[in-house]
């Protein structure tokens, strides 16, 4: 087995983190929430010559899920999560996009496969464990691998700062509960890459995020 490498491709005008995750050795990967601009995208995956087994959503918002049924279809590969609970968001993706104002090539999403709280998925020998952290959105799963003490967080924790509440089927108490009872109970060496922006470590958003630490005004 080869290491676990990680390439960020930020797109869509959300600047969201779509994450190619793969093998060193083997090139065998995922793509983790293709958006959109679904030729960046590619053309990220022949750079890094990655075999693609599967695209990943870690919940159903259109930043994260818009270019997954293209990409899908593209690719001939399976779609894998979030949890059920996202189906209403990924029924209504082209809705999302309207209101939006970026309804170009944002199809409706239909996974191949719901995952829910004790899953595992992988490919070649890495191996996630899927946690369902609702709070962002009611269907948010994210993917931890144990061995790399490596996480995919999507958008329930940011480096500074935590997943908006303000959208469909957001709950800010339920947000906290995740990060409090599934995230940070991992480890605080636990690294991770989130849905925008840079990453951090568990450790330092439980001593210094102002919305886990109580500071946040």
């Amino acid at each position: 087995m080869g290491q676990l490498n990680a390439a960020i491709v930020p797109v869509t005008p959300f600047q969201q983190n779509c994450t190619i995750l793969f093998d060193a050795d083997t090139k065998e990967g995922v793509v983790v929430d293709p958006g959109g601009d679904l030729p960046r995208i590619r053309a990220a995956l022949e750079q890094y010559g990655v075999t693609v087994q599967a695209i990943w959503l870690t919940h159903g918002h259109i930043d994260h899920a818009g270019g997954a049924m293209d990409l899908k279809d593209a690719l001939g590969v399976p779609l894998v999560g979030p949890h059920e609970a996202d189906t209403p968001l990924l029924q209504n993706l082209e809705v999302q996009a309207v209101r939006f104002g970026v309804s170009d090539a944002v199809r409706n999403c239909t996974p191949d496969r719901f995952l829910a709280e004790g899953d595992v998925v992988g490919f070649g020998e890495h191996q996630f464990e899927v946690l369902h952290c609702p709070g962002h959105a009611p269907g948010h799963v994210v993917f931890f691998n144990r061995e790399a003490r490596f996480a995919h967080v999507g958008d329930v924790l940011f480096h500074g700062s935590i997943g908006r509440t303000d959208l469909p089927g957001g709950d800010h108490a339920a947000l906290i509960a995740s990060i409090r009872n599934k995230l940070l109970p991992l480890g605080d060496d636990i690294g991770f890459i989130c849905g925008h922006g840079p990453g951090s470590r568990f450790g330092d958003e439980r001593r210094g995020n102002p919305f886990l630490t109580g500071d946040a005004q």
